[in-house]
This record gives structure tokens, sequence and C-alpha cells, in this order.
């Protein structure tokens, strides 16, 4: 008599449904956080805007005009929320973040 080694179709099929049960758990917790890490990500953007306006401020003695400036420059990569929606400079110097699409 052979001893053959593998695993049945029965064994597999248990496999299979244990991996789908943990991802049905796993799946909808992983989107429902997706907007909360959105928004914190939004939230530390506006800081670090906010902070490299300052040292702009600082180098050139003056606000700068907009945020297109800060690119150019080299002193931030982007002033777009990863939830949508682009940062604003206002006239004062203060950064604020984009207003919240309506449903959310």
């Amino acid at each position: 008599m052979k001893n053959e080694k593998g695993f049945t179709l029965v064994e597999m099929m248990i496999v299979l449904m244990i991996i789908s049960t943990l991802l049905l758990i796993t799946i909808p917790n992983v989107t429902k956080n997706n907007s909360s890490v959105k928004k914190k990500g939004c939230e530390a953007l506006v800081q670090l805007v906010g902070a490299q306006v300052q040292a702009y401020e600082i180098e050139k003695g003056t606000t700068p005009p907009d945020l297109q400036t800060l690119v150019d420059e080299k002193y931030i990569k982007t002033f777009t929320c990863p939830s949508g929606g682009d940062v604003q400079l206002a006239a004062d110097g203060s950064v604020t973040a984009p207003a919240e699409p309506a449903g959310t």
C-alpha cells in the first residue's frame, strides 16, 4: 500500500472556509477606518504646510503668495489632502483644510 501525502478535498474546503471567514471579518474593519485615516492625513498635511509657510516667512521675510510657490521652491511636495481637496492659504499666512464633501 502506497503512503501518499497531500490534502484531501475536505481539508482544502475547510481551509478555504476559514480564510473566507477571516476576510469577512477584517475587510469591513479596514474600510470603516479608511475615512478616519484620510482625515488624520489631511490634518497632518495642514500642520506640515503651516510649518513650511513659517519657514518660508523666516527665510524670505514675507508670506508666500500661494501654495504653488512652496511647491516650486521645494518646501512641500503637494498641498492636496488624501481625502481630496486642496489645503488653503489665507492672506494672513494661516493654513486651513479643505471643506469636507457633503455626506461625509
